[in-house]
């Protein structure tokens, strides 16, 4: 079964979310269990593509509208990675240093039409086409409609909806930059007035998935405008929940963190990377560490972090850290609470790959009070580290956390809040006390098996169900 998936994103490549982290997994699980899976995405100007060395296996050229644009497929010197990559290598559109701006309609436009026509080329063609999101989006048509795909389209498509509130609208002056199709089904593109490339997956792509059943049954009623689509395309819909790459995210071998640890030593562990973390930015080691991770905007009830945390730290004898970047105000707002409270608080603004690692190997509790969380890897990951996650009860962390109340082993709230957030760090805080109960989940959360094992049988299993 060779199964090629197309994304913006791939870890350790180039990563800007969750996507990346799926993408950079899933095809390894997949070979694992004995399927050729492979990645194709755009050859970004970034440390990776500097640090390596790429060999050119194909040339030529797209028309994109009146343009003709030249791209080369390149494939990475050497195994770096454990699945083969190609990258889409067009200089004047992919090759930044940014995966994504404020106009990428041209750049992923040409990434999908380029992907393609060297599809086109393979002795041995793909038996599934795997699209990840909407940068993808317009494959699944494509494939179908276009005239230049034709032989393409006995391949099943499949679309992962990793976060269904960007959907890569484009206006109509767009569509004579696609290769020729039957104007007549142009209505498979087109949603609200506009080209949606994500509308056009859900509607061509022969399965849709997301990644997490909760996410699924949620984007029937919160889809950012394309709740009727999918409950209309219900029958060919299915959540999967996402993995975790066990191998990259292991305490017990993981390169970044400062102490290794393993379930048995978990407390001696925790403790060294606790420290180094304390003594780093300033916080008491012996106070419950609450952290955040992750971009700080409104999907992720990022602007209620600085008022959550001032009344926090006004009432509770605890350390917050937080680790992240995005809304401008909220970054100023987190930044100016640190001489409030040195010594109990402090902020990382941007992002650090090796001190994301640290922060789930040191912290206690990881706050995650999410507006929409389609599956949500970050409380996995604090899990395998022994970390409890504090966690709105939406889409995948709904599916992945049970609070300790439930005979559970994390913290959940309902609502998006700064009351729900104060009262589910108040309930840490007397979790963290009773000392005994606290080191028992310690142990119990990080045998939770999260890896990717199971999801990617899922999907193998999807794809044999495509007839």
């Amino acid at each position: 079964m060779k199964i090629i998936h197309i994304s913006a994103e791939c870890y350790p490549i180039a990563k800007v979310g969750g996507l990346a982290d799926v993408v950079g997994a899933l095809p390894k699980y997949q070979n694992e269990i004995g399927a050729d899976s492979s990645v194709i995405m755009p050859f970004y100007n970034n440390k990776f593509t500097q640090a390596n060395k790429f060999t050119s296996i194909y040339q030529s050229e797209i028309f994109l509208g009146n343009q003709n644009v030249s791209f080369n497929i390149l494939k990475v010197e050497g195994s770096v990675l454990e699945f083969d990559v190609f990258f889409v290598h067009i200089e004047s559109l992919l090759y930044k240093e940014y995966v994504y701006s404020d106009d990428d309609v041209d750049r992923f436009l040409a990434f999908q039409i380029a992907a393609l026509d060297w599809i086109l080329t393979l002795e041995k063609k793909p038996n599934y086409i795997h699209c990840h999101d909407h940068h993808t989006g317009l494959i699944p048509f494509m494939a179908q409609e276009s005239y230049k795909y034709e032989s393409l389209n006995k391949i099943p498509v499949i679309t992962t909806i990793h976060n269904a509130q960007y959907q890569g609208w484009m206006t109509y002056d767009n569509l004579y930059k696609l290769p020729r199709f039957n104007i007549e089904k142009v209505g498979l593109m087109l949603w609200d007035g506009m080209i949606n490339p994500l509308a056009a997956a859900i509607k061509c792509a022969w399965r849709v998935t997301t990644v997490s059943p909760s996410y699924m049954e949620e984007l029937k009623y919160n889809a950012n405008g394309l709740e009727s689509l999918l409950s209309a395309e219900s029958s060919k819909t299915i959540g999967i929940l996402n993995g975790i790459d066990s191998e990259v995210w292991n305490p017990s071998t993981d390169d970044f963190i400062i102490k290794n640890y393993k379930k048995t030593s978990v407390e001696a562990g925790k403790k060294g990377n606790k420290k180094w973390l304390c003594k780093e930015f300033n916080l008491d080691e012996n106070k419950p560490l609450f952290a955040f991770i992750g971009r700080l905007v409104g999907e992720k009830g990022a602007e209620l972090l600085p008022y959550a945390i001032d009344y926090a730290l006004r009432s509770n004898d605890i350390s917050v850290l937080v680790l992240g970047s995005g809304n401008k105000d909220t970054e100023k707002q987190l930044f100016d609470l640190i001489p409030k409270y040195a010594g109990s608080y402090n902020a990382f603004i941007g992002y650090d790959e090796r001190l994301s690692h640290i922060i789930y190997a040191g912290a206690d509790f990881l706050l995650m009070p999410s507006r929409v969380e389609p599956c949500g890897l970050n409380q996995m990951y604090s899990l395998r580290y022994g970390t409890v996650p504090i966690v709105r009860r939406i889409g995948g962390l709904k599916d992945t956390v049970v609070d300790i109340g439930d005979n559970g082993f994390g913290i959940c709230h309902n609502d998006v809040s700064v009351q729900d957030i104060l009262i589910s760090i108040n309930r840490g805080k007397e979790f963290y006390n009773d000392k005994k109960a606290f080191k028992v989940n310690r142990k119990q959360i990080m045998s939770i098996d999260h890896s990717w094992k199971v999801s990617a049988k899922a999907y193998i299993d999807l794809y044999n169900s495509i007839s």
